[in-house]
């Protein structure tokens, strides 16, 4: 009988075990999140400091919901680095499903945020609230991201939890291999460019595929 799991259920434990997921300790495996980045312009970063008093404002008076951290901090983000225009779709609560035959084992559940871009997933982003560590979504975004339609690239994602963010990289060789940066603080000015300057890269990089 197969056995249903829902990835926000889901454990790098299982994800081991049951689709042979591995972290990379190579650290030339994930070096996009670092190297060659592209720089802002002065637009740019005075938007940034639009959404960091955004940010600010609205944390004095309480912790901010998973809603108001995709309105707030992930929304502007997205639009500044090119994802709401072509050729880039935005899509929100997608349906995902993976089946591990020989493990019996189907995992279940929906992405909060999947940039694509002619069927190849190029950012899954899963979004938290600010009382919860950035990282506790990493098992279910890699969940996701192996479902990847595109399994011959890279697919790259992106933990939000309003504070702070993580990248991820997920590769298929002989190998399910994935890395992930350390947290981006939106309270710092440089972390928070490096996001936007990510982002950017993200999206050149599919533009010219």
């Amino acid at each position: 009988m197969m056995q249903i799991i829902q990835a926000r259920d889901i454990s790098i434990y299982e994800l081991e075990e049951k689709f042979g997921l591995r972290l990379s300790t190579d650290t030339d495996f994930f070096t996009e999140w670092t190297n060659n980045l592209p720089s802002l312009t002065d637009i740019e970063k005075q938007s940034l400091k639009r959404v960091q008093s955004n940010y600010f404002n609205l944390t004095r008076r309480r912790l901010i919901s998973e809603e108001a951290v995709k309105m707030v901090v992930l929304s502007p983000l997205l639009d500044l680095a090119g994802f709401y225009q072509p050729p880039f779709e935005v899509e929100t609560e997608t349906s995902v499903e993976i089946i591990a035959e020989e493990e019996g084992v189907k995992l279940k559940g929906n992405i909060d945020v999947l940039v694509v871009q002619k069927n190849f997933w190029i950012l899954v982003i899963e979004s938290k609230s600010t009382k919860f560590d950035v990282t506790i979504a990493l098992p279910q975004a890699l969940a996701y991201m192996l479902n990847s339609p595109n399994q011959e690239k890279p697919t790259f994602g992106l933990l939000v939890n309003g504070r702070e963010f993580v990248f991820v990289k997920l590769v298929r060789e002989e190998e399910i291999k994935y890395a992930r940066s350390y947290a981006l603080s939106i309270e710092k000015d440089d972390e928070f460019e490096q996001v936007l300057s990510v982002l950017k890269w993200v999206g050149g990089l599919l533009v010219n595929v």
